[in-house]
C-alpha cells in the first residue's frame, strides 16, 4: 500500500499555497493541507497521495533520498544546494531572479583588489564569478543582505530579487541579473522508474493547467 502512495513535499509559504492552488486545479480536494494547523504531513482524500510540507533545502534531500517521490521547490534552492533527482517541470510561479546589486553610484567591476560580496547563496555566487573567471571573498549573511554594503563589510550583494523595492529604499541598484528563478517540480529519480505511469499522469495533469 505504502508503495503506491505518491508523496509530495512543499515549500512551506508562499509556494505551499501556489503549489496548493495548482493541484486544486487538477480536481484534488485540498483541505487538509489548507486546513493542517500545525501538522507537516496530510493525505489527500480519494488519491493515495501525501503532502509533505518543508523547508527548501529540505525538500530537495527528501526527493534525492526517496523518502518523497516529487517535490515543488524554487529554482534558487536548486542552484545553491545541488543534488540528484530530475527537475521535469518549470511551473512559472514564484518568480524573481538572482542579481548582483551595489551602493548606487559606485563601481563593482572596477579596479585590481578583490571584491566582497555578502549573500545568503554562496554557491551561487561562486559560481557567477568562477564563470567569469573572476576572484570575490564571499561573506555568508544569513539575514538582511542588504545591510552589508551599507556598514562597509561588501562592495555588493547576490541575493534574490522580486520588484527591487527593498533595494531601492536602501540605497542599492541592481548592476547584473544572474538568473530568472521560479518554482520547479522534481523527481526522485528511483520513483520515475517504480511509480513512472501515475507520476507520468500526475505531472501531466499539473502541465495542462499551469
Amino acid at each position: 500500500m505504502q508503495n503506491r502512495t505518491i508523496r509530495i513535499a512543499l515549500t512551506k509559504g508562499r509556494l505551499e499555497k501556489k503549489a496548493t492552488e495548482l493541484f486544486g486545479k487538477i480536481g484534488w480536494d485540498m483541505s487538509p493541507l489548507t486546513d493542517r494547523g500545525r501538522q507537516l504531513i496530510a493525505r489527500i482524500p480519494g488519491r493515495d497521495v501525501e503532502i509533505v510540507v518543508a523547508k527548501p533545502p529540505d525538500v530537495l534531500t527528501f526527493v534525492e533520498h526517496g523518502v518523497c517521490d516529487i517535490g515543488i521547490v524554487g529554482k534558487d534552492t536548486i542552484m545553491e544546494e545541488g543534488g540528484e533527482y530530475f527537475e521535469v517541470l518549470d511551473l512559472g510561479v514564484g518568480k524573481c531572479r538572482f542579481s548582483l546589486a551595489v551602493k548606487k553610484g559606485e563601481e563593482f567591476y572596477g579596479g585590481y583588489g578583490i571584491k566582497t560580496v555578502a549573500t545568503k547563496y554562496p554557491n551561487v555566487t561562486r559560481n557567477h564569478f568562477e564563470s567569469k573567471g573572476m576572484d570575490v571573498d564571499i561573506v555568508k549573511i544569513e539575514g538582511s543582505v542588504e545591510l552589508a554594503p551599507l556598514l562597509g563589510l561588501a562592495d555588493g550583494i547576490v541575493d534574490l530579487v522580486e520588484t527591487g523595492s527593498t533595494l531601492l529604499e536602501n540605497g542599492l541598484g541592481e548592476i547584473e541579473k544572474i538568473a530568472e528563478i521560479s518554482a520547479r517540480l522534481i523527481v526522485n529519480t528511483v520513483s520515475m522508474k517504480l511509480k513512472k505511469q501515475r507520476l507520468d499522469e500526475i505531472i501531466g495533469r499539473i502541465e495542462e493547467n499551469l
